[in-house]
C-alpha cells in the first residue's frame, strides 16, 4: 500500500501532488484539526502516531519535502515498520530559506529510500554535494485547474503580449522595476501583489491589473506568452532568486503552460532544456532580446508554440509527470 500525509499547504504545488495521490489510491494518515502555528504542529505530530500504526511491511511512503521537523521522523517510522520511503523534493533549504548548509541538507536526505528531483541539474548538484540515493527526475509539476483556456487568436502583426504572475515585490523581482524601457513594440501584463507604490505611473509598455485567482488567470488570460524569470535584472536572473533557477523548476512554468501560454525562461535556467525538447517555449540570455526576437517570429513558429502548450496543459491537469516519476521511484526501492 502507498501513503502520504496530507497537510493542507498553502503550496500550490504540494496541495496539487495530495490530489494525484488521492486520486492513485494512496492512504493519507493526517489528523485533522485546526489551523495556525501550534495546531499544524500537533497535527504532524498525530500523524507521525497515525503512520506507525498503519504501515506495514513492503508499504511505501512518499514524502513532500520539506516537512520541517517531522521529515526524519517520518523516514524513521517507515524503516522501523520495514516500509520504504520515497521523497519528492520541491524546495531545497540551501538554495530558499538558506538556514540549511548543503552537508545538512545532505545528510536530512540521506534517510530517505529514492528522491523525486526536479531536473537533472538538481541531480547533479544534489550528487555533487554528496547525495548517493538513486534519482528521478520529475521534468515539470503537474497543475490541476478545473478551469480551461478561452481560446484567444493570435494576431500576426500585433504587437506581442507577454504576461508575468505572482509576487512582485521589489525584494524578489527587482528586474520588473528596470523592465519597461526594453520592452518597446511589446505588451507587458503584470499580475500579483507587492508592487511598489506608485511605480507604475511612468511605465509605457506594462500594464497592472493587481492580484486574481489561479483559476480566473488560466480561464482568462489572453497573452501570447508566459514569462519565467527573476531576480535582479533583466539582463540574466541574479541574486539568490535567480540562481535558484539553475537548479529549480518554478510552479510559474506549469502555471502558465496549465493556461496555454508557451513560455519564455532564462536560457541557462534548468527548466531552458525541458522548454527546448518539448517545443513549449523559447530561451533568452536577457529580457532586452524579446522585442526583436518575438516580433520576427512568423505565424506558423508562434502557432507551433502554441500548439505543444495545449497540448502539455492537459498532460499537466491529468498528472502526467508525477505518476510517471513515481512507477519509476517505485521500481528504483
Amino acid at each position: 500500500m502507498n501513503y502520504y500525509i496530507g497537510m493542507d499547504s498553502p503550496n500550490t504545488a504540494k496541495r496539487h501532488v495530495d490530489v494525484l495521490m488521492a486520486r492513485m489510491g494512496f492512504r493519507d494518515v493526517a489528523v485533522r484539526m485546526g489551523r495556525g502555528k501550534v495546531a499544524t504542529f500537533f497535527r504532524k505530530l498525530f500523524s507521525m502516531v497515525n503512520l506507525a500504526t498503519k504501515l506495514k511491511h513492503d508499504d511505501v511512503l512518499v514524502i513532500q519535502y520539506p516537512f520541517k521537523k517531522f521529515y526524519v521522523i517520518q523516514c524513521r517510522i517507515a524503516h522501523w515498520k520495514g516500509a520504504r520511503v520515497i521523497t519528492l523534493i520541491h524546495d531545497l533549504g540551501t538554495f530558499r530559506r538558506r538556514k540549511l548548509t548543503a552537508e545538512q541538507e545532505m545528510k536530512r536526505l540521506s534517510h530517505t529510500d529514492v528522491l523525486i528531483v526536479h531536473n537533472p541539474s538538481m541531480n547533479e548538484w544534489l550528487v555533487k554535494h554528496g547525495c548517493r540515493k538513486p534519482m528521478v527526475n520529475l521534468g515539470i509539476f503537474d497543475y490541476l485547474s478545473k478551469e480551461e483556456p478561452t481560446a484567444t487568436p493570435h494576431v500576426l502583426g500585433a504587437k506581442p503580449s507577454i504576461v508575468f504572475a505572482g509576487g512582485i515585490s521589489r525584494r524578489k523581482t527587482s528586474f520588473l522595476y528596470e523592465l519597461d524601457a526594453a520592452l518597446e513594440g511589446c505588451v507587458f501584463h503584470l499580475y500579483g501583489s507587492g508592487l511598489e507604490k506608485g511605480a507604475e505611473k511612468e511605465w509605457k509598455n506594462m500594464v497592472y491589473h493587481g492580484a486574481i485567482g489561479s483559476d480566473e488567470f488560466i480561464r482568462t488570460a489572453g497573452a501570447d506568452w508566459g514569462l519565467v524569470w527573476d531576480g535582479d535584472t533583466i539582463d540574466g536572473c541574479s541574486g539568490i532568486w535567480g540562481s535558484y533557477l539553475r537548479v529549480n523548476n518554478p510552479h510559474k512554468a506549469s502555471f502558465y503552460l496549465r493556461a496555454g501560454l508557451p513560455v519564455i525562461v532564462w536560457k541557462e535556467s534548468a527548466m531552458a532544456p525541458f522548454v527546448t525538447e518539448n517545443g513549449v517555449g523559447i530561451t533568452v540570455g536577457s529580457l532586452r532580446e524579446l522585442p526583436e526576437r518575438l516580433r520576427g517570429m512568423s505565424e506558423e513558429e508562434y502557432q507551433h508554440y502554441k500548439q505543444k502548450a495545449m497540448a502539455m496543459k492537459a498532460r499537466l491537469n491529468d498528472g502526467f509527470f508525477f505518476i510517471k516519476a513515481f512507477q519509476e521511484a517505485k521500481k528504483m526501492l
